[in-house]
């Protein structure tokens, strides 16, 4: 079982922090959404053409991966689609330079379906990126996210969009909190496409959705784990810690260390 975390638990940490951390506390990875005051993963200093070579060195001493390159590329965003497949491209390109496989787009604003969408729009914006990135390496991962955590649907996308490194980012969450979905049936819908999944817990308290550290809420956490395992899946199980925009949530270093102890313990 690979563990990661993404960045958005540790708004104020330096890049040398976030990978202390990581390899102090057993980690095999960490999802980049953002290091410090920069959440364009496109232009973290440690990731630029000059400094790329540097940095893969550090994480290979350190025994580290980068999970995922997770941008806020909304490829439905029919206001601005040129700038978003640009948006998308270059962080393509960062992601050849650093040697990670994958980047993350979105194909809704939020995690609660926003409304209606062009799912045509959005499958041709998905293939522009997608076929960019093939001869550079790198596939592209849509998030069960807003209208498409509802896996039906985001199969059906993938499938429409016929590229081979086009995948899924499983946030668990999403799909059980806003659509009713059963793990069985998530992963039956889109457990082929499945190559990264993001981890976070919850419970709804007088009506309103709370997030919690992971094992405190009511997700079946550990029964998304243990299909994930039965089908063979081989990828990263990273922790989405919100706290870059709730900032009442634990402080990272609580809520790493938690985190890494519930999930070994499921091993």
């Amino acid at each position: 079982m690979k563990l990661s975390f993404s960045t958005l638990g540790c708004p104020d940490w330096s890049f040398e922090d976030i990978i202390v951390t990581a390899k102090d506390m057993g980690y095999d990875g960490v999802e980049i959404r953002g290091v410090g005051n920069e959440l364009d993963g496109t232009r973290i200093p440690e990731f630029s053409p000059t400094s790329a070579p540097k940095t893969r060195n550090l994480l290979d001493k350190k025994g580290l991966t980068i999970a995922c390159l997770t941008s806020a590329c909304y490829i439905h965003d029919k206001n601005i689609p040129e700038d978003t497949v640009y948006q998308a491209q270059a962080y393509v390109d960062t992601a050849s330079d650093m040697g990670i496989r994958y980047v993350r787009v979105l194909a809704d604003y939020g995690p609660e379906q926003s409304g209606e969408l062009d799912s045509a729009f959005v499958c041709s914006q998905l293939k522009k990126v997608a076929q960019y990135a093939k001869p550079k390496g790198v596939d592209i991962l849509v998030e069960t996210n807003g209208y498409f955590a509802n896996s039906t649907r985001l199969a059906k996308l993938i499938n429409d969009a016929g590229e081979d490194n086009v995948g899924v980012i499983w946030d668990i969450h999403h799909p059980y909190r806003y659509f009713g979905e059963r793990p069985e049936f998530t992963i039956g819908t889109i457990g082929d496409f499945i190559r990264h999944v993001h981890i976070k817990d919850s419970v709804i308290q007088g009506g309103k959705l709370k997030y919690t550290m992971v094992g405190y809420g009511d997700l079946p956490v550990k029964d998304c784990v243990d299909r994930l395992e039965k089908i063979g899946y081989d990828g990263f199980y990273s922790l989405e810690w919100l706290k870059r925009w709730d900032l009442s949530l634990e402080e990272p270093g609580i809520a790493f260390a938690a985190y890494v102890s519930y999930m070994n313990d499921m091993i």
